[in-house]
């Protein structure tokens, strides 16, 4: 069978070639009453074995949108408390809440558009199936299983950025102007309905056959994280809690995930699959199937490259400098470094001299001058205020909070990706790690918790911060059911998760966005308004229809 890397290349090729012949035509189009259907020949060849199998492969591939990109990581890493921005990038408005953020919005445009195109491309498959022989029916109910979970991913991400959509679930062949908005709830309702039906059909292992492909644990644990966020959107059910406590309980209970004994194993550099990984998306080494690859890797860096001593390389590798910690993620979130292993384990701590010889200093002016030879010390970063006469004594420059600046600061180490081919290499190759196990725990404690089981919740949750706990501390680490409160989730997901694409959903569903961006992020705090709890819509989106805004609202604010 082929590898979920064969698959994405053979899929880079597919959608070229469904888009071009089919013409995968919906809301997502770039100018809908442009497009034409020019060809049947991609129309017939998805009815058959191979044309189905390699559609599915082309479903999977829209991921590539959202996971480790530029756009994926603007909407859920800033605008958040716990990162604010760098000296660099071209998106600081998204961070600032500034009138910048309109409909205008690439990202918003280009999330929107993908998210159709997999959504369409689920459409037809789903509708297709029946009539596609020589594909062994449990495989094509596989098939089918997938698909759904899909199109639940996509529709999930579509419905928490920007509320009701319009709901598609059959194909679209031919242009159409005549579009609405669904409500919230229906849209969950539609969620809530493909998952369901995955469930049963997706194998019951903790990795396919064909790594990469949805599982049930997968389906399981989406629905779970749905059923979360439903319960505090106007979509909300009395039982949404108890449906996610049973999913959620059964990802970690039946199929042997377990969490690694080493926090820093999570992200290690070549142990992307782990069992800790429920799903991840899938990126290659191939400049021509890896799309726009994996790009987290350059954006949580500091300016190390600039630094005497140091020049840039693959192994530190190509700081954008996007996102710098906020003092809360830096003093409140990691306030416990005497037992909680994981701001040891999360940040970059020392650079090595790769540009030997003798320099001036250019932060830490304890001293004139620092000397290095290949490989030694070039800059520590200690996390604490070392006073200036320590500082002075030791070989290299010392970063102190205290000097800490839009371009200095300590960088998140979880994507770094060294596998590059060069300094300058912007497509990462690495897969990232959509769902894991910690996630899971966390998502369960908080639904226990809302459903008043603390005792229950700190039990689950406790299995991540013994985890997470330097060698020694683990009892240290231990809460109680009176330490579980909303705050506690809101700490401990940030300690654990950290820059793994959850934030501003996570604020969004306890309803503390605006709160904790005017309490902790700076550069936000002055802009921030209630309507920005949603995205635009896309102004393209509205152009399309009908009636423009009077049949498609803008969502209010913008």
């Amino acid at each position: 069978m082929k590898t979920i890397q064969m698959i994405y290349k053979d899929a880079s090729r597919i959608l070229k070639g469904l888009l071009l012949s089919v013409v995968i035509i919906l809301a997502s189009c770039q100018s809908v009453l442009e497009e034409d259907v020019i060809s049947r020949i991609g129309n017939d060849y998805m009815n058959t074995a191979s044309g189905f199998n390699d559609g599915v492969n082309a479903a999977y591939s829209t991921l590539r949108m959202w996971y480790g990109t530029e756009r994926g990581n603007n909407f859920t890493v800033f605008g958040t408390d716990t990162y604010r921005q760098g000296s660099d990038g071209s998106w600081k408005f998204m961070n600032e809440y500034t009138n910048q953020f309109d409909s205008r919005n690439g990202h918003a445009r280009e999330v929107w558009d993908e998210a159709y195109r997999g959504i369409n491309t689920c459409n037809a498959l789903i509708e297709r199936a029946p009539n596609v022989i020589g594909i062994p029916e449990a495989t094509k109910n596989t098939r089918l299983a997938e698909v759904k979970f899909l199109r639940a991913h996509y529709y999930f991400l579509l419905v928490q950025l920007f509320g009701g959509v319009d709901l598609r679930l059959t194909e679209t062949l031919v242009p159409t102007t005549e579009i609405t908005r669904a409500t919230e709830a229906q849209v969950y309702e539609a969620i809530v309905r493909d998952l369901t039906e995955a469930i049963p059909d997706l194998p019951a292992m903790m990795r396919s056959n064909d790594y990469g492909r949805a599982t049930r644990p997968a389906a399981e644990h989406l629905l779970g994280k749905v059923y979360l966020t439903k319960a505090t959107s106007t979509a909300q059910a009395g039982d949404d809690y108890s449906k996610a406590e049973v999913l959620l309980k059964k990802v970690i209970s039946d199929y042997g995930f377990i969490l690694l004994p080493d926090y820093a194993d999570v992200h290690g550099f070549g142990n992307e699959i782990n069992n800790e990984v429920i799903f991840a998306v899938q990126y290659t080494r191939d400049p021509l199937t890896n799309g726009g690859g994996n790009n987290g890797h350059v954006f949580f860096l500091m300016e190390y490259d600039n630094q005497p001593g140091m020049r840039r390389d693959t192994q530190n590798g190509r700081p954008f400098k996007r996102y710098r910690p906020t003092d809360y993620t830096l003093n409140v979130i990691f306030a416990d470094r005497e037992n909680d292993a994981r701001y040891d384990k999360s940040f970059v701590h020392l650079f090595r001299s790769n540009r030997p010889g003798t320099y001036n200093t250019s932060f830490d002016l304890s001293k004139p001058t620092v000397t290095f030879a290949a490989g030694d010390t070039a800059i520590f970063l200690p996390g604490f205020e070392m006073p200036a006469a320590e500082r002075a004594t030791r070989p290299y420059q010392v970063l102190t909070p205290s000097l800490y600046t839009d371009k200095l600061y300590p960088a998140l180490n979880k994507f770094l990706d060294p596998g590059r081919v060069d300094l300058t290499q912007f497509q990462g190759g690495r897969d990232y790690i959509a769902f894991r196990l910690a996630d899971t725990y966390l998502m369960l404690g908080e639904a226990l918790f809302r459903q008043g089981k603390n005792a229950e919740a700190a039990t689950f949750v406790n299995n991540v911060r013994r985890r997470a706990a330097f060698p020694g501390k683990e009892a240290a680490m231990e809460v109680t059911a009176a330490d579980i409160n909303l705050e506690f989730f809101v700490e401990e997901r940030a300690r654990e998760l950290l820059g793994e694409q959850m934030r501003w959903f996570d604020l969004k569903r306890w309803g503390l966005l605006l709160e904790r961006v005017r309490l902790h992020n700076p550069d936000g705090s002055a802009n921030i308004q209630d309507y920005h709890v949603l995205r635009p819509i896309p102004q393209n989106q509205i152009d399309r229809v009908l009636g423009g805004e009077a049949s498609f609202p803008q969502n209010p604010g913008y």
